[in-house]
């Protein structure tokens, strides 16, 4: 175990060299977000493949092994094949007296165009101050998400590499996220056997709750899909020779729906709740200091009211209680203008997050029989079919992991105040695979804050946010050392 004095004075050099160093570590997120690594539009993905490249001659250069593994293609929905871009699985220091955290981040992005709204080219990091000269934001495509906050843990390994190891390293690197990290679940399943000598897990691809406090993430909902299709017959008909003599799909479909929810938003499938966690006292305390504000989200939202008044309230309906949605109608008229027909086919889509404890194939059972109850009474010939197309589970961690307690005490040093622990009210597969298929002490650890506009125009980490987030890894893998 490391001694304090020496902890501390490891830990003065460490801040003095990012210091001396930040101009430079800007230069490479400029150069990082040059690349127009954009996964979902099919004729940007050689630039995909380049930033992963550029990212592992980056983690080679710090002396660590890197394994650029390829994956299988892709069909894309007009039948052509297109390559997945390879995965890094990265090492750097292998001595069995350290403790080996593994990072998993992704260089892929969302896409961006000037004339979206940007204020600036997306792909050209711009750096503008903001109102108060204090702030200076760095704006770009993937400033925030994800590839600032790679390259923060990449700089802060740099850093001890060019000081002193005390720490292993681990990196799972992938440029497929934005579009579903298609391959990546096969991967990391065949590769079990990184993971045996890890002792930690680290992701960083989320948010604050606050544009100033810093945050620690330790739990998300999950996600079923649904979609419930009402079908009459083999055609649309017209509502002036059939309307008035038949059971309409439309009808049936929009009681079916409207019998999900109330207006409370309170879910009517009976047994939903059943399985939710129980609030404990401790978990409840955690809510009082969270910074967030109300009015701000509000307006964020465009909204007049929220269902609740308190931020307790709404914070525990965003992350621990289930919620319904529904997302729309496919086969139904949607055009501008009138057009009497009667659909003879119609699918409402719906979605519920759903929390720790509650089983998937359960809450499917559930729905189920309540949509078949609702329909069986309206005694209607049509046909009915529900299914949940989708699913993902929920992810939750122990906040008083030791995990959890290095990274406050990290957040402590750099920032000078606690962090909020904090939920997020959707849903993190990454987050879920990696602990399912890792079994390891797994923790999000977000360096960027509220307003950086992830995946919407003018995305930024401000300077600040960029240059302390280095120095909270790094202060964080000091604390890591501490613990063996």
């Amino acid at each position: 175990v490391m001694s304090s004095s020496s902890s501390s004075a490891l830990q003065t050099e460490i801040f003095q060299y990012i210091d001396a160093h930040q101009s430079e570590f800007i230069e490479n997120l400029k150069e990082w977000v040059a690349v127009e690594s954009d996964s979902i539009q099919p004729d940007l993905r050689k630039e995909v493949i380049q930033m992963m490249a550029l990212a592992a001659d980056r983690l080679a250069a710090l002396g660590a092994t890197v394994n650029l593994v390829n994956l299988r293609s892709h069909q894309l929905p007009d039948g052509q094949d297109l390559p997945l871009p390879p995965v890094i699985l990265g090492q750097l220091g292998e001595n069995p007296q350290n403790p080996t955290v593994c990072f998993y981040g992704h260089v892929d992005v969302q896409p961006a165009k000037k004339e979206d709204g940007w204020k600036t080219d997306p792909y050209t990091l711009t750096e503008i101050n903001g109102v108060y000269l204090v702030v200076r934001n760095l704006y770009g495509r993937g400033a925030t998400d994800n590839k600032g906050p790679v390259l923060a843990w990449i700089n802060a390994v740099e850093t001890f590499r060019a000081l002193k190891l005390v720490v292993n390293f681990k990196f799972v690197i992938e440029g497929m996220e934005e579009a579903g990290s298609l391959g990546l679940e096969e991967l990391l399943e065949e590769s079990q056997w990184f993971f045996s000598d890890v002792d930690y897990i680290v992701i960083s691809d989320n948010l604050w709750l606050s544009n100033k406090k810093p945050a620690l993430t330790y739990g998300s909902r999950g996600n079923a899909c649904f979609s419930v299709e009402v079908e009459c017959g083999a055609k649309d008909l017209h509502s002036g020779t059939f309307g008035g003599i038949i059971h309409e799909p439309m009808t049936d479909l929009i009681a079916l729906l409207d019998s999900l929810v109330d207006p409370t938003g309170r879910i009517q499938i009976p047994g939903i709740y059943d399985s939710v966690a129980a609030l404990t006292e401790e978990e409840e305390k955690l809510y009082e200091s969270i910074e967030f504000d109300l009015e701000e989200h509000k307006n964020n939202s465009g909204v007049k009211k929220f269902l609740y008044g308190t931020k307790e309230e709404i914070l525990l309906h965003l992350w621990r209680y289930p919620s319904l949605s529904i997302h729309g109608i496919e086969g139904a008229f949607h055009e501008p203008g009138i057009k009497t027909v009667i659909p003879a086919k119609v699918i409402g889509k719906f979605s519920i997050r759903q929390v720790p404890h509650m089983d998937l194939s359960i809450v499917k059972q559930q729905v189920v029989e309540h949509l078949e109850g609702v329909f069986s009474k309206r005694n209607s010939p049509n046909k009915l079919k529900v299914s949940m197309p989708l699913s993902a589970k929920p992810w939750l961690a122990d906040v008083n992991n030791p995990l959890y307690e290095a990274a406050r005490r990290a957040i402590k040093t750099v920032f000078g105040e606690n962090p909020d622990f904090i939920r997020d009210g959707s849903t993190i597969p990454v987050a879920i695979m990696f602990q399912t298929i890792a079994q390891k002490s797994l923790m999000m650890f977000p360096i960027g804050a509220a307003d950086d506009g992830e995946h919407s125009q003018n995305e930024k980490i401000s300077r600040h946010n960029y240059i302390e987030g280095t120095k909270v890894f790094a202060a964080f893998f000091l604390e890591i050392a501490k613990l063996h």
